[in-house]
């Protein structure tokens, strides 16, 4: 059992390398990303302000090809989606603090002693504001030292690299395929430094929108997803296996068809229909429960037991909506696997040597019958990233569900890659659990 579980562990690296590199590979060429986006909102700040790119240097939506670079920079569309993807995970180093300054030729340098006429130099403020003098020949940058001192930029920290005329028209013509016109750009220098930044360091990046780190979102939409998600399964277990049990003991009675019919009517409306119904009926016309959110606006300002009324007070029509799809699912499995489990033949054989009703109902069929229903209890690991975003939609709750689906209406890559890479790992966590779990109630299982 030790080398399956161990197998399996070793599994869920790969397994996220694939989902989190595909969901990656999606959000590249989607149309409506980040970089769309801010062209959009520049362009239409351009026309409220009266403004239109009229020259060649400016690009897209009234920005300049710089701005334009900027961006690009900014969310690694100017590199190949493997060396993104690498950034992303915090294999790759990322360019920061960078600087660039086109090749003027201002003079010529002396190389070994000599005046050497393919030489050329050029000045260039570095990120933290010094001048740094840059010196190539042809395509190699020979040396680069501060402008003041005299001393060696290319360091540990601070790198150099020279980018060709070819180069920058070929960065144009991927920005811009459908333009033909290829301005005549000169060489520059450029001068940046180098971060390792990203997922293995703990760096779930930025968010495109909100411009807050992707962790803290995360972690602040946690909390309600976790509480609703705890209320969630404590009261559909503490309800539906009794009620499961006594469906069964009662086959074909009132009380089994009336409670089909309830469970299976609630399961048949959708949470966020139902929510809908709540708010209509019990909010705005009999004004019983709120309309929207988790807490009331002078929350901070009520003492311990008013905090406690309102959260509940607010709880109630968004939890009957999470749980009134559960219902029917755990209610009908434990009454089918009990009465499968009755009907076996060691359960009269245990009437039959003297056990009772009882003991042969609750000692041994309804072991059994909670086998099946074991292998949904890893799924619980999930309640930390859990939620309906409809259903946090409807009653404008800030949850974990309504930050997935906001990022992804906005194409905000950096949280569709937090809340995807959270949301699968501690899937396969569960996964994981459930498989131990069911390991330890059924003895019949083996994992060789």
């Amino acid at each position: 059992m030790q080398s399956y579980f161990l197998r399996r562990l070793l599994l869920i690296p790969p397994t996220l390398l694939g989902i989190t590199l595909l969901v990656f590979t999606i959000t590249r060429f989607v149309p409506g990303g980040p970089m769309d986006r801010m062209l959009q909102e520049a362009s239409r700040g351009a026309d409220q302000g009266g403004k239109r790119a009229a020259s060649s240097s400016q690009g897209q939506g009234g920005l300049s090809e710089e701005q334009l670079e900027e961006l690009e920079e900014q969310f690694g569309l100017n590199k190949n989606v493997w060396v993104a993807y690498c950034q992303w995970l915090g294999i790759a180093p990322r360019e920061v603090q960078i600087s660039k300054s086109d090749f003027s030729g201002r003079g010529k340098e002396m190389i070994g002693g000599t005046s050497d006429p393919a030489t050329t130099t050029d000045v260039v403020l570095r990120g933290d504001g010094r001048a740094v003098e840059v010196i190539r020949s042809g395509e190699n940058v020979l040396s680069a030292k501060f402008a003041e001192s005299g001393q060696a930029v290319e360091d540990a920290v601070w790198k150099v690299r020279y980018e060709t005329k070819s180069d920058r028209q070929q960065r144009f013509s991927r920005r811009n395929p459908d333009n033909t016109s290829v301005p005549d750009y000169p060489p520059r220098v450029v001068i940046y430094q180098t971060r390792l930044s990203g997922l293995l360091q703990g760096d779930l990046g930025r968010s495109t929108v909100y411009n807050d780190p992707v962790h803290e979102m995360i972690l602040a939409r946690m909390p309600i997803a976790l509480y609703f998600g705890l209320l969630t399964a404590i009261i559909t277990y503490a309800v539906c296996l009794p009620l499961g049990v006594v469906k069964a003991l009662k086959h074909r009675t009132f009380i089994d068809s009336a409670s089909s019919a309830l469970i299976f009517l609630g399961y048949s409306i959708p949470g966020f229909a139902l929510g809908a119904i709540l708010l209509v009926h019990f909010g705005a016309r009999m004004n019983l429960f709120p309309l929207f959110g988790l807490t009331s606006p002078d929350f901070d300002q009520l003492g311990a037991f008013g905090q406690i009324k309102d959260l509940a007070h607010h709880t109630v029509l968004p939890l009957l909506c999470y749980m009134v799809g559960s219902f029917a699912m755990l209610t009908m499995m434990t009454k089918n696997n009990l009465m499968e489990n009755l009907a076996a033949d060691y359960v009269r054989t245990a009437v039959a040597k003297g056990a009772t009703f009882r003991q042969a109902v609750f000692g041994h069929a309804f072991r059994n019958s909670m086998i099946p229903i074991a292998t949904s209890l890893g799924d619980l690991v999930s309640i930390f990233i859990g939620g309906s975003m409809l259903i946090e939609t409807v009653f404008d709750i800030q949850g974990f569900g309504l930050l997935q689906y906001q990022s992804v209406i906005a194409r905000d890559v950096p949280v569709i890659m937090g809340t995807l890479t959270i949301a699968a790992f501690l899937m396969l966590i569960g996964h994981i659990i459930s498989d131990f779990i069911v390991a330890m109630v059924d003895p019949r299982i083996k994992f060789e």
